[in-house]
This record gives C-alpha cells, sequence and structure tokens, in this order.
C-alpha cells in the first residue's frame, strides 16, 4: 500500500542556479515516494500529511558516498595513524572481533541514527567484516538500513590476498616467524566471496522498492587477484551495479606501484584489467598523476572525497580541482567513524570547502559552495547510479530534508549556500524524509525506539571493551616492522607531492 501524499507549504527549495542560492516560497508535493509536483497555493491531495514549512529551506538529502558501517562503534579509539598502520589495529581477521549478528545490527542502527539527524538520507557503505563475511551479518547489516528507513548500497568490501601481497617491503622487513602469519591469505576465497554475493543480491538487492540496493567492491585492486576482480566486475556490469575500490589512498600505495605493478600506477592497473568504467567509484584519489585523472575522465569514474578521513590519517589532500577541470564527477563520504569520529556529512562538507585552499594560491581555482553542495547531494547520486537522487526534480525520489533557517546559523541570512558549506553542522536539520516517508522529525528518529537501541548498544560495546583489547595486544609485535615499511615508502620519491613540507626549524 502507498504512503499517504505529503504536501510542504510555505518552503522555499534549494536552487543552485539562482543567485539567492533557493527559491521564493512555494509548495510541493510528494507522492508514491516521489517529488510530484512544486508551485503555489497547490491543494492538499486528499488525505495528505501536511508540512508546515514556515519559509525554511527544503532541500534534497546529503549523500554519503563512502562509508565503512563495520568501525560506528569506535568513534575515538585510535590516534591519528598513517593508514596501513591504523589499519592494523582497526580490522584485523582475528576471531576475537567476531561479531554477532546483533552487534552487527546495533553498530550499523548507531550510524543510521546520526546521519538521519543530520539530514543524510542516502548511504554507500563498503561493509567490511571481520573476521570474514557471513549471510547473517549480511542480512543484520541491511535490516538495520531498511528499519532506520535509510537508502543503502551496500557491498563486500573483502581482500583475497595476503598481506606480504598486497604491501611493498614487508617481506624483506618481517623476521621468518612473523612472516608464515603475514603471508597467509584469508580463509574465504573467491568462490566463496562470489557465492555471498550471489546472496546479497538475491536476497537484498532492490528491497523495499528499491531503497537498499547491492554494489560490488574490490576493497582495493592490489588486494584481490585479476581473476575476482574480473569476477566482481562482471557482476557489476550484469547488474548495473556500482564498483567501489579504494585507490591511491597513500603515498605507500603509490610506491606499491613502482615496487609490485611494474611502475603503473593502480589508476593504469585497473584500465589494464579492464575495469575503468562509469559504474566505478574510485575512494579517496590523492596520490594521482595527471594521466590518471585523463584515464578516469575518459572512463566517467567518479571519485569519493574523504577529507576528514583523509586528514585523520595524514594521508595527503586530493588534487579536486584538477580532477573537476577534466568533468570527473566528485562526491563526498565520511569513510568511517573511527576515522572521522562523527557520522555528520555537514563537518565533511566544511573541510572540503577549505582543505583546497591549501593546495595553491590562485583563490579562483578554490572550490565553491555550490560546487561542494553539488558534491554532496547529486555527485552521490550519480555515483549511486541513479542521477535524479540527490535533486529536486520532478519524478525524483522524495529523498529530503527541512532546514530552519531561523536557528543560529542561518542569522543574519548572508549568503545561503556558503551558510550552509561552512556554518551548518546538521543542528538546523528539522525534518527528514526518505522515500516519501518522514522518518526523523524534530531530532528523533520516526522508524526505531531510539533511546531503547542506544541503550543495549551502550551495554553490549562495553562488553566488548576486552576483545579490543586483545585484538590490539595480538597487533602490538607486528608494530615494528609495519613502521619501517611505512618510513621506507615516505622516503621514496615518487614525483609529486600530496602534503605540507616540514616547517623550517
Amino acid at each position: 500500500m502507498s504512503a499517504a501524499p505529503i504536501l510542504f507549504r510555505n518552503v522555499r527549495l534549494l536552487d543552485l542556479d539562482v543567485e539567492s542560492g533557493m527559491t521564493q516560497t512555494c509548495d510541493l508535493v510528494v507522492r508514491d515516494g516521489r517529488i510530484f509536483r512544486t508551485g503555489s497555493d497547490l491543494a492538499a491531495p486528499d488525505g495528505a500529511h501536511i508540512v508546515e514549512g514556515r519559509g525554511d529551506l527544503l532541500m534534497p538529502g546529503l549523500v554519503n558516498a563512502h562509508f565503512h558501517s563495520s568501525v560506528t562503534h569506535m568513534k575515538g579509539r585510535l590516534p591519528c595513524l598513517p593508514l596501513e598502520i591504523f589499519m592494523l589495529y582497526e580490522s584485523p581477521a582475528l576471531e576475537a572481533l567476531r561479531p554477532t549478528p546483533r552487534e552487527a545490527y546495533l553498530r550499523t542502527m548507531l550510524g543510521c541514527m546520526e546521519m538521519l539527524q543530520t539530514g543524510t538520507t542516502a548511504v554507500q557503505d563498503d561493509c567490511f567484516f571481520v573476521p570474514e563475511p557471513t549471510t547473517e551479518i549480511i542480512d543484520a547489516v541491511c535490516q538495520a538500513y531498511l528499519d532506520s528507513g535509510m537508502r543503502a548500497t551496500i557491498a563486500l568490501d573483502e581482500p583475497e590476498l595476503s598481506e606480504i601481497e598486497k604491501l611493498p617491503f614487508l617481506g624483506t622487513l618481517v623476521p621468518p616467524e612473523l612472516r608464515e602469519r603475514l603471508s597467509r591469505r584469508p580463509q574465504t576465497g573467491k568462490d566463496d566471496l562470489l557465492a555471498l554475493y550471489d546472496y546479497l543480491i538475491g536476497t537484498w538487492h532492490g528491497a523495499h522498492n528499491g531503497r537498499i540496493q547491492a554494489a560490488v567492491s574490490c576493497s582495493a585492486p592490489q588486494r584481490v587477484t585479476p581473476d575476482y576482480f574480473a569476477a566482481l566486475d562482471a557482476l557489476s556490469r550484469r547488474h548495473n551495479l556500482p564498483f567501489f575500490a579504494h585507490v591511491l589512498e597513500t603515498k605507500l600505495q603509490r610506491v606499491l606501484g613502482i615496487e609490485e605493478f611494474s611502475g603503473r600506477s593502480l589508476v593504469q592497473y585497473i584500465e589494464d584489467l579492464g575495469g575503468l568504467s562509469d559504474r566505478m567509484t574510485l575512494i579517496h584519489g590523492i596520490w594521482v598523476d595527471g594521466a590518471d585523472l585523463d584515464l578516469l575522465a575518459h572512463r566517467g569514474a567518479s571519485v569519493a572525497h574523504n577529507p576528514i578521513s583523509n586528514l585523520r590519517l595524514g594521508s595527503g589532500v586530493m588534487p579536486f580541482r584538477a580532477m573537476r577541470d577534466r568533468g570527473i564527477s566528485v562526491c563526498l563520504g565520511i569513510d568511517e567513524a573511527i576515522a572521522d569520529d562523527a557520522v555528520n556529512m555537514w563537518s565533511v562538507m566544511k573541510t572540503a570547502g577549505m582543505i583546497h585552499t591549501l593546495t595553491g594560491d590562485d583563490y579562483a581555482s578554490w572550490p565553491s559552495a555550490r560546487e561542494i553542495l553539488t558534491a554532496a547531494t547529486q555527485a552521490g547520486g550519480q555515483a549511486m547510479r541513479r542521477p535524479d537522487l540527490g535533486t529536486l526534480k520532478h519524478g525524483a525520489p522524495a529523498d529530503l530534508i527541512l532546514v530552519d533557517l531561523s536557528t543560529l546559523a542561518f542569522l543574519p541570512l548572508n549568503d545561503l549556500p556558503r551558510q550552509l558549506v561552512h556554518v551548518e553542522l546538521g543542528q538546523s536539520v528539522r525534518l527528514t524524509m526518505v522515500s516519501g516517508r518522514i522518518v526523523m522529525d524534530g531530532g528523533r528518529l520516526q522508524t526505531v525506539d531510539q533511546e531503547a537501541l542506544m541503550q543495549e548498544a551502550r551495554e553490549v560495546f562495553a562488553n566488548r571493551e576486552p576483545a579490543l583489547m586483545e585484538a590490539a595486544e595480538q597487533m602490538r609485535p607486528l608494530l615494528p616492522y609495519y613502521d619501517a615499511m611505512y618510513r621506507r615508502a615516505c622516503a621514496t620519491d615518487v614525483g609529486m607531492a600530496r602534503k605540507l613540507g616540514a616547517w623550517p626549524s
């Protein structure tokens, strides 16, 4: 049965093509989960629920184009560390970290709560599973998204190769007693993973009128075999699914191409595998060069920019303007709570709007607030293979947020797009709608018992503390060798810089 239509009365619509950034007050009707009509003094459809806009801003919901729900319960747990060392403690494939399905549900739901409360309506979850994925854990993650009311696209981010195979220098740095441990491939191999993808796609892809969808993920091209990469690309092509790949996030990954891929960039490696396409979302893309960007532009791939995570892990600053000048679509992502410490797209927008001022003196090339808003909405929809998502076009999915323009963030209202990007942090979001359903109103989720779930999560994850401590202790002996690998990569000349130089003493 279709939900009752909804009439937003006396709202202003975000319009980045006009100087003010918004329309005059008008009405908007939502019917059957889609934007049905806009105009002045519209009559309420029969049985419609009426939302009084009070002159506030109605805009597309934000799209979190890259997320890992698996560590939402680990906010603030680690200091700022380089990615390769960070991952030692974040996601080791240890039995001690195996979640119950309920734990997987709760940690996913925590992210949903924060996103919906602050106006993020859609997410691409590149979900990793420690120590390996199971159908029960896949079900738990997808059920959390379904119950919360979010729109979600979910992939299985699982490497196939061993640590020594996917990282440079490590094989020569570790002593023999550790080499065997680091040479072990994950227990879940290509055939197992493809069977799990069959389950994900067959069970969940298209669920609830398409609100839950599947994607595929290789995690990163250097973490899987060419055969598995090709099988994922075939799945993506057959079902028109997004394809996620972490590519050139760190300098070490650029060095890996020099050392292990005959000097090829990992972008060129994906191209040689036949995998670059408009279905691919390249995640991070910091240590790319001009040839890489030309390939991405030629193939129509999107890039998911995660500026807070990039700063948190010291990965570097992505060449935003060089991408946009080539017409590459840049969307925005949180990455994960443990590498952002919030699940809030407004802080991501704010950071993306400022970090690129450090990349050059030509201020005309710095990102505008309107570019950042487009990246956080429409470009995210494009990455999700839904070009109408993140827009206010007639017929587009009614994934909408109502922003209170009477709050301090907009007092006085000087420039709406700039204040949305640089001032607002999600506290002004009055209402969140996904697929025509109001899922958050007045700061409270309408879909689940938020207080009960939060209390349960407090108890469950407090009990997980000993396991997290045990896992950290098991990984500690590896730290000196990963540190040596990292420092050796830092000392390698890769012909580009993506970080600020050291200050003179």
